[in-house]
């Protein structure tokens, strides 16, 4: 099959994803795979393996994502549930003090958004801006942005959080350099896209709190008598497992593959096992320690796996996506398209997540969809360890930028900071955007070394 046809294929099945879920609004799960289905039938894939090849994207996928996303959201939730967030908030702003605020809530951001969705973080620490706002009598902009950058930056850059997880699975990378990665990206990109733009443009545009949500917040029953964690044992719940899949990385560049050390290494610092390692203490010092009882403990747990099914339904979908185009051996063209468009591969990884983002507005779509579609190039195997890390963050990159009307994350912050959709647009949409583009230059800086 010639290679014209093969990528003319790519570009059609993309076009019709975006209408399936743009225009005739089929959920983004049930959309993919419709997607992988008829490519698999156009690229001539005999019908009966076509199935089999879709279960094996689906099971390969998610017997990786399942198990990390699991774990991550049930520490999340503990940190939620026992008040440790909360704790790491109070902790970090009382350190860094009124006048140095966007610098802590950027960090609070960051921190805490690692285990916990967006959603949640921002419900969790946006009384903190309210608080801020109410007191200082600025406008809200200028303490909301470095918060909600500090979670973007978290929630797209940094594993376990689902995104960059996803990616790195389909695209066979090491979550180790991914996080790296991802914090030398990231932290740059949160101080340009939360506390200096968070500034400029709280002094040009003034939103007072929203009254209507600080009523709601205050209103919130809270447990008075329950003590809360210190905040040194709810920060070290959050590293152990970052450090132990560090560990592993650094093993594997200083230590012989056979030696015993690194086969240990290997294996504690591999997601499964870092995080079920976490998780462990996570159960005690933020549970039974503080007084809950097992029966609540549990509880919580099992309340943590209610939002993930469509996220590993989704992630699922984009693991057969991937497998499909992957069958096809559209790979090798992509390789030779690429060399023929002379752009470095962490720049064409970005456009391609940048155009699939702005086109139907779900970040999460965006990098799956990208990873599937760059799957079979990186099953090349012409790419080192370190470059691939970096490609799974310039994929969050482009999934970044210039969110707007159709993102529900443009719609949560426009509700929670009470502004207009022009006002958000302005703040919110420009803030994505420079982060988006500060990760992409440090990366394509950071490339030519790789």
């Amino acid at each position: 099959m010639s290679a014209l046809y093969l990528i003319s294929l790519v570009a059609v099945s993309i076009l019709v994803l975006l209408v399936l879920i743009i225009f005739l609004r089929i959920q983004a799960f049930i959309a993919l795979l419709i997607v992988s289905m008829g490519v698999a039938l156009a690229a001539g894939i005999p019908v009966d393996e076509i199935i089999g090849i879709m279960q094996k994207g689906m099971g390969g996928t998610l017997g990786h994502i399942a198990i990390i996303i699991g774990i991550g959201t049930m520490i999340g939730e503990l940190l939620q549930a026992s008040g440790g967030a909360q704790k790491i908030a109070q902790t970090i702003m009382k350190k860094f003090g009124e006048e140095k605020a966007p610098r802590a809530l950027t960090l609070i951001g960051m921190i805490v958004a690692i285990p916990v969705f967006f959603e949640v973080a921002l419900i969790l620490f946006i009384p903190l801006v309210y608080d801020m706002a109410k007191k200082s009598g600025k406008s809200i902009l200028f303490y909301g942005i470095p918060l909600v950058a500090g979670i973007a930056v978290a929630h797209a850059f940094i594993p376990p959080t689902p995104g960059p997880v996803t990616v790195a699975v389909l695209l066979n990378a090491d979550i180790g350099w991914v996080i790296v990665f991802g914090l030398i990206a990231g932290i740059p990109a949160a101080i340009a896209g939360g506390i200096v733009w968070g500034k400029y443009i709280g002094d040009r545009i003034m939103v007072p709190v929203p009254e209507v949500m600080l009523s709601r917040f205050e209103a919130r029953p809270q447990d008075k008598d329950r003590s809360t964690p210190a905040f040194w044992i709810a920060v070290m719940i959050i590293l152990i497992p970052l450090i132990l899949i560090l560990s592993n990385t650094v093993s594997g560049l200083i230590l012989p593959e056979e030696h015993t050390a690194r086969v240990w290494f290997a294996f504690i610092g591999h997601p499964f096992t870092a995080l079920l390692i976490a998780v462990l203490p996570a159960f005690y010092f933020l549970g039974t320690r503080l007084g809950f009882t097992r029966e609540e403990v549990f509880q919580i747990a099992t309340r943590s796996m209610q939002p993930v099914g469509m996220i590993l339904l989704l992630t699922g979908a984009g693991g057969v996506f991937g497998q499909v185009l992957n069958h096809t051996g559209i790979g090798e063209h992509l390789v030779e398209l690429l060399q023929a468009s002379n752009l470095p591969i962490v720049l064409f990884a970005f456009l391609l997540a940048a155009t699939i983002r702005v086109a139907q507005g779900s970040a999460t779509v965006a990098m799956v969809t990208t990873a599937g579609l760059l799957a079979p190039l990186m099953g090349s195997g012409a790419y080192a360890a370190p470059l691939v890390g970096a490609i799974v963050i310039s994929i969050a990159c482009g999934a970044t930028i210039l969110s707007h009307v159709n993102d529900t994350g443009f719609w949560m912050v426009k509700e929670f900071m009470g502004m207009t959709e022009k006002q958000t647009l302005y703040s919110w949409t420009v803030m994505e955007t420079i982060i988006g583009f500060t990760g992409l230059a440090v990366l394509l800086m950071i490339s030519f070394f790789l």
